[in-house]
């Protein structure tokens, strides 16, 4: 049976419309994923064992409680939790690279150099290692906040003074954001040894608060920037 030309017309331009539309929905839905991947920022920490949650139960740490927080505050963010524990800004130096190259990070935290003062390492290798990695995470892209350690005075005063004014002096050369100290409401507190794991190193779970707070002044503005 022959249909109306009319009738085939009507079918095929209906058709066309039904292709059409599907076809925008496709490509509607691919520019809300590449808009969405596009205002998303990463934050990649390179840390150590102060980071990587040694000693303590998975999501108590800082980083786990940084990632709530930003959820909390709907902020369009993700964490990358680099930090491996007994790391050296040597190890931060040879790792880089290629964690820059996977996850594009529009912010790179920097908690290193710890490790580096209780070996007694020469503090111009630190310097330099730490130089490094800010110059490679600018080059890709990525604004750093450069974290300030303290360490006991195990290998003098002097020793002691100059790492741990290492930090302000770069994070100032460099225009970078700084976190003056790490610990700082942990490991100057009177009763200091209450925030401590047994080791007597490393914070425990109720210090991380105290420390997530020390570090989201220096975080808050490089995020908020991102999303305006």
């Amino acid at each position: 049976m022959l249909m109306p030309i009319d009738f085939t017309r009507r079918v095929r331009v209906a058709l066309a419309g039904l292709v059409f539309g599907l076809l925008t929905s496709v490509g509607n839905a691919a520019t809300t994923v590449a808009t969405t991947a596009a205002t998303t920022s990463t934050i990649l920490v390179m840390g150590d064992s102060l980071s990587a949650e040694y000693g303590l139960a998975r999501g108590t740490g800082w980083v786990a409680l940084l990632e709530k927080r930003l959820q909390a505050e709907k902020t369009n963010a993700q964490v990358v939790n680099a930090s491996i524990s007994g790391e050296t800004t040597a190890g931060g130096v040879t790792r880089l690279p290629a964690l820059l190259a996977q996850h594009h990070p529009n912010v790179v935290v920097i908690e290193l150099g710890a490790n580096d003062a209780l070996r007694g390492f020469a503090l111009s290798g630190t310097q330099s290692n730490l130089t490094t990695m800010v110059n490679a995470s600018k080059a890709a892209g990525a604004k750093v906040v450069l974290v300030g350690m303290q360490v006991p005075p195990n290998f003098g005063k002097r020793y002691t003074e100059d790492f741990a004014g290492l930090f302000p002096k770069l994070a100032k050369a460099e225009s970078i954001a700084l976190v003056p100290f790490f610990l700082k409401g942990v490991a100057d507190r009177a009763d200091a040894r209450d925030w401590f794991q047994a080791d007597g190193m490393h914070p425990n779970a109720k210090a991380h608060p105290v420390i997530l707070e020390n570090m989201w002044p220096a975080l808050k503005p490089l995020l908020l920037g991102r999303q305006r």
